[in-house]
């Protein structure tokens, strides 16, 4: 039975060529379909981004939101690279190219979903990563600064990072190493202040060692207290954008969390501004520690006009006012007075379905609001033009990572839209009918 099993397997043509053609006819298959559920989607949204790979690339990641069997779905549509520029034009340009030739309408794409970076938008936008950093003030910038030259000391000298790990090993340390800065990776900059305020006497102990100037701001204070608070005020913030960035998330969803974070900024200035940081723990801890012979009014007002000016950024970054559509979160307890009269109708006979009650209940808002396309088509129509659009570009940067592991330094040649099709796709390629479509070489 063993040798007959065998004997199969080796049968099986498993050269380098048969299996690339084999994962592209996987990857067409699934592009088929996916393209036939978005053409019987009455709308659809796009979430893309670019990222350059190992070998200098530049590629362009596009996902998909659609309707499907009364639930929206998303997948990815297509990896492409980008010959030259990348520029908002050459981007639009592989879109332009894409979606007519798979017989795709312009028409039923309602959102386009981008980081807001200049190539795509051409002016500046964005989440709430950047938000605390934009417009800090000077005390608190040049804490920041003189943190990542700090760290820059240690991990860009691998001599140092080697030193630095045995004495955090020898102080019986949480951790062994600090964390790098990129601008990238939009979580960095909380986590990296975060370790290094817990690692903050094992770096004074080095730095003095090696006879650096920036072991005088360890000695220092206010330096500390000003790196307590800023490791407090971005872990807040990391906090938000991690709520943020998930699958199936959408507009109102997100407005709420955005509006939750501003009422918090209006409580944490209005206490801060009277002397009270027990919202922000390392700072409220270190405050302690230190004693009453420091005086740190001067700041509790630097960090009151941080949380009022990051106010007023969030409030120009997210300008637009959901209110009004309160009934798509819950059409049983909310009115719509703005709405036609033929939609309010609508929504009076979906209040007064106890049936539909029970389904609220018990799916997601993007879910029940697409099993009622049928029977209330009027404010269905509305509520996917709301819900189906992406608000963050989540999908791209979880893709890229995966890039990251498909396209390494020994595969750097490799054309990895099919590979990355399989990986991320939720559509499963139909084997069945794959094989029915291949020649058995007998021959073999």
């Amino acid at each position: 039975m063993r040798d007959s099993a065998a004997a199969k397997l080796n049968a099986v043509p498993l050269s380098n060529d048969t299996v690339a053609r084999r994962i592209s006819d996987m990857s067409n298959d699934i592009r088929e379909q996916l393209i036939s559920f978005i053409k019987k989607s009455p709308y659809y949204a796009l979430q893309l981004d670019e990222s350059t790979d190992i070998a200098g690339q530049a590629q362009l990641l596009t996902y998909v939101r659609y309707l499907r069997d009364k639930t929206i779905e998303e997948d990815v549509l297509f990896c492409r690279p980008l010959q030259s520029h990348t520029t908002g034009q050459a981007i639009f340009n592989v879109l332009d190219v894409f979606i007519p030739k798979y017989g795709l309408a312009w028409d039923r794409c309602i959102g386009l979903c981008t980081d807001g970076a200049r190539a795509m938008t051409g002016r500046e936008l964005g989440l709430a990563a950047p938000l605390a950093a934009k417009k800090m003030l000077v005390l608190f910038d040049s804490v920041l600064n003189q943190s990542v030259k700090m760290i820059n000391l240690i991990k860009s000298r691998p001599l140092n990072s080697r030193l630095f790990g045995v004495l955090c090993q020898e102080m019986g340390s949480g951790h062994e190493q600090l964390l790098l800065h990129t601008e990238v990776r939009w979580l960095s900059r909380g986590r990296l202040l975060q370790r290094l305020y817990e690692l903050r006497e094992e770096l004074r102990w080095f730095l003095t060692e090696i006879k650096s100037d920036l072991a005088k701001h360890l000695d220092d204070t206010m330096w500390l207290a000003s790196l307590s608070y800023l490791v407090d005020i971005f872990d807040c913030l990391n906090v938000l954008n991690l709520s943020l960035q998930s699958r199936e998330t959408h507009i109102l969803l997100l407005a709420d969390r955005v509006d939750a974070f501003t009422q918090k900024l209006d409580l944490w200035h209005g206490r801060i501004s009277r002397g009270n940081c027990d919202m922000f723990p390392s700072l409220a801890d270190y405050i302690t520690d230190a004693g009453t012979s420091h005086d740190f009014s001067s700041l509790f007002q630097s960090a009151s006009e941080h949380l009022s000016e990051m106010r007023k950024q969030f409030a120009t970054y997210f300008k637009e006012d959901y209110r009004s559509f309160a009934w798509v979160r819950d059409p049983f307890v909310c009115t719509a007075n703005e709405l036609s009269i033929n939609m309010q109708e609508q929504l009076i006979e979906l209040k007064s379905d106890s049936r539909l009650k029970e389904l609220f209940t018990s799916c997601p808002l993007s879910s029940f609001w697409a099993a009622l396309m049928q029977e209330y088509p009027q404010l269905c129509d509305v509520t996917l033009k709301i819900l189906l659009p992406f608000v963050s570009t989540y999908l791209c940067e979880a893709g890229f990572s995966k890039m990251t592991a498909l396209k390494t330094k020994y595969r750097n040649r490799a054309q990895i839209e099919d590979d990355l099709r399989l990986c991320l796709s939720d559509i499963a390629p139909r084997i069945e009918d794959l094989c029915k479509a291949k020649q058995a070489q007998v021959s073999h």
